[in-house]
């Protein structure tokens, strides 16, 4: 699909709303439980996983279209995950390219390859890749479905009246037809790293900005090189600095170079000086530009992401360096932390003060997130001669041991954060296998009673979980969770759910609605199970 007709199915009306009709009618503004701003992955994200709870959500963007360019382009496991229980997830990976397999090389040397998903028994690949307008396209789409969502494009925020003190948000919005206003119960910030609403709120963005420049081009060409991420370090045809290359859909490749410190944006973007180096890098001439951009490096947040009734999200809340693919897969995970709480409180089954913990613990998750992404910035771009000997050091070493592989950083990729907070049950057992306390749950494969193949993601639904092996007669229902029954309802037949999950005749696993482990016994126990669920809905004091 050319850039011409990406732009005309991307572009969107502008169509005036009944609010702004009541509000030119009355001058008073209608209020709505959930305003979002940005119609970005995270912003769409957020609105569909509410939707699906029973929450009516407006989003508002200023821009009458999807955005253009690539943008991000690696899409992770767990967004998938998120995604897949959002019912969108199908589509972007029909259109995306799956790989798990990288290669980072030191001059033309292979100094190692590495796979990201070894073994099967997932639904979801570990990643694809997708160009960022086919992700929102896509995300648009699946709104068009939900009746509870209302999407305005040319809807510019333009003022924020919060009284911080548990009050409704008053908005200011502009249209091509006028000026409206709007009074939300929770109003969540999802646009972007240049946020207007952090800067009406005067927050501020602390972090550090590094000096080195990098090159991000999308070109479209034919080449058989495999669906693998490819990092260089110090290559031959871009001497001194490192270059990245990553396939998309549509016979368009990513390439990210680093310039250096001293690049000037505008020279470095024309035409006549990106071809020359992307055709040292190929050996060839046979592409075509399809989008251009220059960029440094940037780990920054605000201290809190939740200022009473407004919510940041995404990269309005923080913002990483584009390697290890951490800020749209991080945002989107912000979204699913937030959407279950903020229903729980909607709907009046948990105090306000739950939205603390999405404070704690997606501010935790940033944290680490910049923690990689500064550690791969100074591995990448080393700020001295002798650190780039030792950087070149360790590079050689990869090369001939494996204890050396894990210092190598071109982008630690994105995994998801494991909570470590008091929304979970500390285990009174050991438990071993590869699921952790406050993670996602890995999925599994499973067969119904009836011999019918699912996954154990499809099996949790929206809320509440609780999975329980099979040991004699089923407990019986849980107030306030879904119940599954392993060996009865779900027949583990591969044996992946027992490996991961150190699964023995009674063992109860309770799963919270973004399906991270909040406990786990190896015994059923009602109450003890209660009180879980009680303690995730940031209610223990109702858990005696």
């Amino acid at each position: 699909m050319g850039a011409g007709a990406r732009k005309a199915l991307y572009q969107f009306g502008y169509a005036r709303s009944r609010d702004q009709d009541a509000f030119d009618r009355t001058g008073e503004a209608v209020r709505h439980p959930v305003v979002v701003v940005g119609a970005g992955p995270v912003g769409m994200t957020l609105a569909v996983d509410l939707a699906l709870r029973g929450q009516p959500v407006v989003i508002l963007d200023d821009a009458d279209r999807i955005g253009e360019g690539s943008r991000a382009i690696c899409f992770a496991q767990r967004t998938l995950e998120v995604w897949d229980r959002l019912g969108v997830a199908a589509p972007m990976v029909e259109k995306g390219i799956t790989w798990q397999v990288g290669r980072n090389f030191l001059r033309d040397d292979l100094v190692y390859k590495f796979d990201l998903l070894p073994e099967d028994g997932h639904k979801m690949p570990a990643f694809i890749n997708l160009q960022q307008y086919y992700a929102e396209l896509f995300l648009v789409e699946r709104i068009a479905e939900l009746p509870l969502i209302d999407l305005r494009w040319n809807n510019k925020v333009t003022a924020i009246d919060s009284s911080g003190e548990g009050g409704p948000v008053g908005l200011t919005i502009e249209t091509p037809e006028g000026v409206y206003r709007l009074a939300a119960d929770w109003l969540i910030a999802c646009d972007g790293a240049r946020s207007p609403l952090r800067d009406m709120l005067g927050l501020e963005f602390r972090g550090e900005v590094f000096d080195d420049r990098f090159l991000i081009a999308d070109v479209k060409m034919a080449a058989d090189y495999p669906a693998e991420r490819w990092f260089w370090f110090d290559p031959p045809f871009h001497a001194g600095q490192s270059a990245l290359l990553h396939k998309q859909p549509d016979d368009v490749w990513r390439i990210d170079l680093q310039l250096g410190p001293e690049a000037d944006p505008e020279v470095e973007q024309r035409p006549e000086n990106v071809i020359p180096r992307i055709a040292r890098m190929l050996g060839h001439d046979k592409f075509e530009l399809e989008w251009v951009s220059l960029y440094s490096f940037q780990c920054r947040r605000i201290d809190r992401f939740v200022h009473d009734r407004v919510i940041f999200c995404g990269d309005s809340a923080h913002q990483v360096s584009p390697f290890g693919a951490r800020g749209a897969n991080s945002g989107v995970q912000d979204a699913e932390n937030l959407a279950w709480k903020l229903d729980l409180v909607l709907k009046d089954e948990a105090e306000p003060s739950l939205l603390e913990t999405y404070d704690a613990e997606r501010s935790f998750a940033a944290d680490e997130n910049i923690g990689h992404s500064t550690r791969s910035t100074d591995f990448i771009a080393p700020k001295s001669p002798m650190e780039r000997i030792l950087r070149n050091a360790v590079l050689d070493l990869a090369a001939k041991t494996e204890f050396a592989r894990s210092m190598v950083n071109s982008g630690r990729l994105s995994k998801p954060t494991v909570y470590d907070t008091a929304l979970s049950t500390a285990d009174d057992e050991t438990f071993s296998g590869v699921v952790r306390l406050g993670a996602p749950v890995p999925d599994a494969p499973f067969k119904r009673a009836d011999g019918s193949p699912t996954w154990l993601h499809d099996e949790l639904g929206q809320g509440f979980t609780v999975l329980h092996v099979a040991n004699g007669a089923a407990p019986n229902a849980v107030e306030g969770a879904a119940l599954r029954i392993i060996g009865g309802e779900l027949l583990d037949e591969s044996g992946q759910f027992r490996r991961r999950f150190d699964a023995t005749p009674g063992a109860t696993y309770v799963i919270r609605p973004d399906q991270h482990l909040v406990a786990r016994f190896r015994n059923f126990e009602a109450t003890k199970v209660a009180n879980a669920i009680a303690r995730a809905k940031g209610l223990s004091d109702r858990a005696a």
